[in-house]
């Protein structure tokens, strides 16, 4: 006679649960960099606000050495979701047909070339000399590459790259070497421990149509498991949101804990990230026309080798899950 009621009970909880009540597998979304550079910030705020809860997505933010080998874990099926560099995944496809698709964007890179030597200051200077950078081939050394074109007096051949994952900074401070490849992070902690950071050559200048980062999954698990995708979507939305509005940047500089640095250094690195549009709020981050332009880059930098097709826009990104999970937000 107890049977009816407490499977009665049972329905109503569920229906109770909401989006939670749909929930498959757990996710692992990697957050670049050991420690995890801020770009990663939004995965943590939509951690800790409850955000992936509330859209019934369960999630393990789970950091990697560098954007590429969260990429290569994708491909490996360890993990459902990278954040990577734009060029590593349009150079994977196009000279490997690699079994990637971006479903979300970081259009505004960040990237400067810096010295802390006052005596060089110059970008010809970086030639012959150690640059600190995550991994050769990485996101760091990705931007080295391209933002040295711009530079008549060195090449990427010219020049030691030194991998240090998202230590560049630290290793900076520490003496080890003059020049890194920053984040705006990186430049706020050094100034804050009294180094001057002289910027050689900035991204937003030497590419102003420079892309940065892609969300990105395996298409077959994609295609297997895309409303999980759509909830973390929807939850990274709500985040990039909730980091927009001001009186939540004590809130956002505490959830930015796992990146290593003060609360005083996050919130001065959240007004300047925001300043620049770094995390997309109101679109899906993967503007055509910067996208085409990183494919040209591709081409010209040799990061797509000879003989190799470019990829095209339509089979480099899904913008439906974008739109499906921006749909569930504003319901």
């Amino acid at each position: 006679m107890l049977r009816r009621p407490v499977m009665l009970i049972a329905c109503l909880a569920a229906l109770a649960a909401g989006p939670a009540a749909a929930q498959g597998k757990k996710m692992i979304v990697a957050a670049p960099g050991i420690p995890p550079i801020f770009a990663a910030v939004q995965l943590y705020v939509a951690e800790r606000e409850g955000f992936f809860k509330k859209y019934g997505a369960e999630v393990e933010v789970r950091p990697f050495d560098t954007g590429t080998a969260a990429a290569r874990a994708v491909l490996s099926g360890d993990i459902d979701l990278s954040l990577s560099p734009t060029n590593l995944i349009i150079n994977q496809i196009s000279n490997a047909g690699a079994n990637l698709v971006a479903i979300y964007g970081f259009p505004a890179p960040d990237w400067v070339l810096g010295s802390i030597d006052p005596a060089k200051t110059d970008c010809k200077d970086v030639a012959g000399q150690p640059v600190g950078v995550d991994a050769v081939g990485a996101a760091r050394s990705i931007a080295l590459r391209i933002m040295l074109v711009a530079c008549p007096g060195a090449k990427i051949e010219d020049v030691q790259q030194v991998a240090l994952s998202s230590n560049t900074a630290p290793a900076m401070l520490a003496g080890r070497l003059s020049f890194g490849v920053l984040h705006l992070d990186d430049v706020a902690v050094l100034q804050a421990q009294g180094k001057k950071v002289y910027t050689l050559l900035a991204m937003k200048r030497t590419n102003p149509t420079s892309h940065y980062l892609l969300a990105v999954a395996r298409e077959d698990k994609l295609k297997g498991n895309r409303d999980a995708y759509v909830r973390v979507l929807a939850a990274l939305i709500e985040a990039a949101r909730f980091m927009q509005d001001p009186k939540n940047a004590d809130r956002v500089a505490d959830d930015a804990a796992p990146t290593g640095h003060a609360k005083d250094i996050s919130r001065l690195a959240l007004k300047e990230f925001l300043d620049i549009g770094f995390w997309a709020a109101n679109d899906d981050g993967m503007d055509a026309k910067k996208l085409d332009a990183m494919i040209a880059v591709s081409v010209k930098t040799g990061g797509i080798m000879a003989g190799k097709e470019p990829v095209k826009l339509e089979r480099l990104v899904d913008a439906s899950v974008w739109r499906d999970a921006n749909a569930m937000v504003k319901k």
